[in-house]
């Protein structure tokens, strides 16, 4: 078992830095390329997270020049969109889900500025491209963890907004539960925010309260309701095991990096286009990866989701993508 996450590690690390290392030389003979980000929540949030990480990494091996803006408001966003392009910023990244018809109206003012965004939608030619985090391969291996060892059958499962981008990966997390388990059945609660811990513990204990035993954590604030009950957890996005120590069974963690890597190399190479750079979220990219806790999971669990991560990247086994919003059974 520990092999098994040892080696994952060890896959994901090397791919990660493997193509950041290219990435470096690809771009060591040109100037550095100006990236902006545009965050609408702080950095510290665990998606928003993986984006700045990623962006950092390339910012540290020389790339790039790395400027952001946090915190920004909906209503602000476009100006601060039109201001780093005015500026003279090569490569704006971001998240536009709440406001994606402003998002490409400024791209289409600026068709010399490169685009990024995370988006619900397609690219649109010449200079706007977009991404998600399709960690829906990851998140089906944390379901067949957590459906393996539910005494009670009753997962829990708390989401900020029902929007395609998290409905996918809770989705794929309850079809990996019901393979190994068909019995499970799962309480399934929206809060309504990207960012309210307290509200998203309520949730979790009312949960709780109802039989769940083990808790997906799609929210900050859930895993600290299990720590409090006793119960045990499953993450997302982020690695959260060393933060609550005996409670996070495994998490489906995104790795930013080769989407961000392809996009600076495109602008620097004068090839940037409109593309959807959703794929290199994939595992077999090193967009995506599991990660599990030995001394929580048992030996002959993870043996059975080695055998099923293989099966994904040897392309012998497809997770389903399913955008439609969960619901409690």
């Amino acid at each position: 078992m520990s092999h098994f996450t040892t080696w994952s590690r060890r896959a994901v690390l090397g791919a990660v830095v493997a193509a950041t290392a290219g990435l470096a030389a690809g771009v060591a003979a040109a100037e550095k390329i100006k990236v902006a980000a545009i965050y609408t929540l702080p950095v510290e949030q665990q998606w928003i997270s993986r984006i700045h990480k990623a962006l950092n990494a390339a910012a540290e091996g020389g790339a790039i020049e790395y400027t952001y803006s946090e915190n920004v408001a909906n209503t602000d966003y476009e100006r601060v969109m039109r201001e780093y392009a005015e500026a003279g910023q090569q490569l704006i990244v971001g998240e536009v889900f709440g406001l994606e018809r402003a998002a490409r109206s400024v791209a289409a003012d600026y068709p010399e500025t490169a685009f990024l965004m995370g988006s619900s939608f397609g690219p649109v030619a010449p200079n706007f491209s977009v991404f998600d985090n399709w960690i829906h391969e990851p998140s089906y291996l944390t379901g067949m963890i957590a459906g393996s060892m539910t005494e009670s059958n009753t997962i829990g499962m708390v989401g900020g907004y029902a929007i395609p981008e998290v409905n996918r990966l809770m989705h794929a997390f309850m079809d990996g539960a019901r393979e190994v388990n068909p019995d499970v059945k799962f309480l399934v609660n929206f809060i309504d925010s990207w960012y309210d811990p307290p509200k998203a513990k309520e949730a979790a204990f009312a949960m709780m309260d109802a039989g769940a035993d083990i808790m997906y954590a799609e929210r900050f604030g859930v895993a600290d309701a299990a720590v409090e009950r006793g119960v045990k957890a499953v993450g997302n996005v982020i690695d959260t095991s060393q933060d609550y120590p005996g409670t996070i069974l495994g998490s489906a963690i995104w790795h930013m990096e080769p989407t961000i890597n392809r996009a600076i190399e495109a602008v620097a190479q004068g090839s940037f286009e409109a593309a959807d750079y959703g794929q290199f979220s994939f595992m077999q990219y090193g967009g995506g990866s599991l990660i599990a806790d030995p001394a929580l999971v048992p030996e002959e669990v993870m043996t059975k989701v080695a055998e099923k991560e293989r099966e994904i990247l040897d392309g012998m086994f497809r997770v389903n993508v399913n955008d439609a919003s969960p619901v409690s059974n």
